[in-house]
């Protein structure tokens, strides 16, 4: 397991090189050929997931429409980290854009590492509140700016 791919990832950042040792021993190595699922919206999601190497594409099956990417990931990035938090299904698919290796980090396996070293769970969770927030005041702007542009449509 590679800490300088952890360093590298938003959502450890302010770690130590300790805590990101520890966080990597938490971890498993995942492979995935090109076109591959490596899960599905609305599975029941249980890790998340950091790319080693490759892309990893997410999105949407829209009806009518067929799929619909809403993000192309790739090395250092991260994607499932709500089933870290939640017990919700899945939002999106996960697909591989290429042939990918990636790190899986399991829920069980987080929450003894965060129970055995607190101050990791601390700086950890608050990246996430921080990740969340963000991406809460996005989708905002993005529902603000579509029913702006709603409004100016044929009536």
């Amino acid at each position: 397991m590679d800490v300088e791919i952890l360093r590298r990832v938003a959502l450890f950042e302010g770690m130590t090189s300790a805590q990101l040792r520890k966080l990597g021993a938490a971890l498993v190595e995942v492979q995935y050929p090109i076109s591959n699922h490596i899960f599905r919206e609305g599975d029941t999601g249980t890790s998340m997931f950091i790319i080693v190497e490759g892309k990893v594409r997410i999105s949407k099956m829209v009806p009518g429409i067929g799929e619909e990417a809403l993000a192309i990931l790739e090395r250092g990035q991260y994607f499932g980290e709500m089933s870290l938090i939640e017990d919700g299904p899945r939002s999106a698919d996960a697909i591989a854009h290429s042939s990918c290796t990636l790190y899986e980090l399991d829920r069980d396996k987080l929450d003894q590492v965060m129970f055995t070293d607190k101050e990791l769970a601390y700086v950890l969770l608050w990246t996430f509140v921080r990740t969340l927030s963000t991406r809460l005041r996005e989708t905002n702007d993005k529902i603000r700016a579509f029913f702006a542009l709603s409004s100016f449509g044929p009536r």
